[in-house]
């Protein structure tokens, strides 16, 4: 039944927001490095690979420079349009070509890159390959400010990739766990819900509100100041 609504809102969604992104491909063609789309391999159902799509943010090589798989605050490696389009999520938008595909469906766990998946409890990794990831879904719902979290959280590379890997790696792999064992068509649009009100309102907490009677595990102490 997912993948029905997945189809049309995808299509639809596409159909209506083409004449925006048109010129922001446009615009992107003539800026920075040229390139439109950033392509990134990642983890989806049943753990095989797929070539997520972004609309370029950053500098190509930018995982081979210093900051490697993070961001930094006024990284040197984004782009002129990039902090626009990561602040606004509008280089997500790409991946309703992946929804279309088959690849992803409109809520679902967030893929992952392949170090980070297999951070993941093994558990959790063979839980979440029987599902598709998503564009949206309760951990990026709750880590939509990521980015933030790790910058205040460390200033140095190494010290982000310790709190990713202890702290945020296990709270992410238990929520989208979470959503999966209470997969229903109802949270599907419960969570689109909840994606709007995230975008509309970052600081807002609606989705504790919501889904803690529902089971939500309990973010860490280590998060709750940034959640």
């Amino acid at each position: 039944m997912t993948r029905f609504f997945d189809v049309l809102f995808s299509t639809c969604a596409i159909v209506v927001l083409l004449p925006f992104m048109i010129p922001i491909m446009i615009a992107l063609k003539l800026t920075g490095e040229h390139y439109v789309f950033y392509e990134q391999t990642r983890i989806g159902k049943g753990g095989k690979e797929f070539q997520l799509l972004k609309f370029a943010t950053m500098l190509k090589d930018s995982p081979n420079l210093p900051g490697g798989m993070f961001t930094m605050r006024d990284d040197p490696r984004i782009l002129p349009m990039g902090k626009f389009l990561r602040k606004t999520k509008i280089n997500e938008l790409p991946q309703l070509i992946n929804i279309l595909r088959g690849d992803m469906s409109i809520i679902g766990y967030r893929p992952t890159v392949k170090n980070q998946y297999e951070d993941y409890p093994e558990e959790s990794r063979k839980k979440l390959a029987t599902s598709l990831p998503g564009l949206s879904g309760i951990g990026s719902i709750v880590f939509r400010n990521e980015e933030e979290i790790l910058q205040e959280a460390s200033d140095d590379e190494e010290g982000k990739e310790r709190f990713y890997r202890e702290i945020i790696s296990p709270y992410k792999a238990a929520l989208e766990c979470w959503y999966i064992d209470h997969k229903s068509i109802f949270m599907y649009f419960r969570l689109i819900a909840l994606t709007v009100d995230a975008v509309q309102n970052p600081k807002s907490r609606r989705w504790w509100k919501e889904l803690k009677g529902k089971g939500l595990p309990m973010p860490p102490k280590e998060l709750r100041k940034y959640l």
